[in-house]
């Protein structure tokens, strides 16, 4: 992904919130607020009367987990470090999968998932006595896309994604989806089999048959990216973040579950086939660490801006107050 654009106005609002949370005086004039922009001279004067809380939090964090969760934990994690320099916040990306088997053997102190904790990952969590948090951060649309070039594909059913990606799936070309669409190879890629991503698509496409393996398969999304756009018959799924991040070169298949074809933005309006919850887990052992408390707090403070602005959906209200009042209650 690249440098978020929204980072200077996180910064600045973030900013005005510490300065005028942090006073207690009544300034003799009358301030400037425009929604529009913000003065140098009102950065700089945020920035002076921030300064003395940033130096206070020193310390590391350790998170590892989905390729999906990813852009909204990085983000919050730049804007956290700008407000506190000395903090150090490595974000890995291993799949839902491969981030349990660090998070539960306490090799990380937060988990990014695309999907609720397993029954066997819940079970390595207990072997190694990591208890936890499970928090909801948003909602994504998970999103079926075909490169800019493909004019036929424009919205399937979940009965022709099933034939495509099903196990025993012999589908090699896209006349054999629906015999309207040219005879042109179908070039599959898709997440690996630690993502939570790849779990979340078999269960709603595929079912207990699974999904076929002879295709491209990388957690890293931005592989995939560049494997659909650059094949004629290329066809892949993964988070609506990174479809947003490259609108210039895909086209999100719009997906008939039986309502008429959805695009994956109907998510927003909670109409979309292929959404799912997004969460971070929190290990139990960290929940009083300065640095970590500080840092969840300030996720709940940053994800309105920053779940959209990546390219997500937010959470309703009641969600999100339902998952600060879990955390509050984790971390007294």
């Amino acid at each position: 992904m690249t440098k978020y654009k929204f980072t200077s106005l996180m910064l600045v609002l973030s900013l005005l919130l510490v300065a005028c949370g942090s006073s207690n005086e009544t300034s003799t004039e009358e301030p400037i607020v425009n929604e529009e922009l913000v003065t140098q001279t009102t950065i700089e004067s945020a920035n002076q009367v921030s300064e003395p809380a940033v130096e206070t939090l020193t310390g590391e964090i350790l998170i590892d987990g989905s390729s999906t969760v990813f852009p909204i934990t990085q983000a919050v994690a730049e804007e956290f470090t700008i407000l506190n320099p000395d903090v150090k916040i490595s974000v890995g990306v291993s799949g839902t999968g491969g981030g349990f088997k660090k998070f539960c053997p306490g090799e990380t102190m937060i988990s990014n998932a695309s999907r609720a904790i397993k029954d066997k990952e819940v079970a390595l969590c207990a072997e190694n006595n990591t208890n936890y948090l499970e928090v909801q951060v948003g909602i994504d649309a998970l999103s079926v896309v075909i490169p800019s070039s493909n004019d036929w594909a424009t919205c399937l059913t979940v009965d022709e994604l099933n034939s495509i990606w099903v196990a025993d799936s012999s589908v090699s070309s896209w006349s054999e989806v629906r015999n309207t669409f040219p005879d042109v190879p179908i070039d599959l890629y898709g997440p690996g089999t630690d993502s939570g991503t790849f779990d979340f698509f078999n269960e709603e496409i595929t079912g207990e048959a699974g999904s076929r393996s002879d295709y491209t398969a990388s957690e890293d999304d931005n592989v995939l990216v560049n494997g659909v756009s650059g094949s004629e018959g290329g066809l892949g799924y993964f988070g609506l973040a990174y479809y947003e991040e490259n609108k210039d070169k895909l086209n999100a298949v719009q997906v008939d579950a039986g309502n008429g074809c959805q695009p994956p933005e109907a998510a927003f309006e909670g109409n979309y086939f292929l959404a799912r919850p997004l969460y971070i887990y929190i290990a139990e052992s960290v929940k009083e660490d300065e640095v970590v408390k500080a840092f969840v707090d300030f996720y709940f403070e940053a994800m309105d801006i920053i779940v959209p602005a990546v390219g997500y959906v937010p959470m309703l209200e009641d969600q999100k107050a339902n998952a600060l009042s879990a955390w509050q209650n984790f971390s007294s």
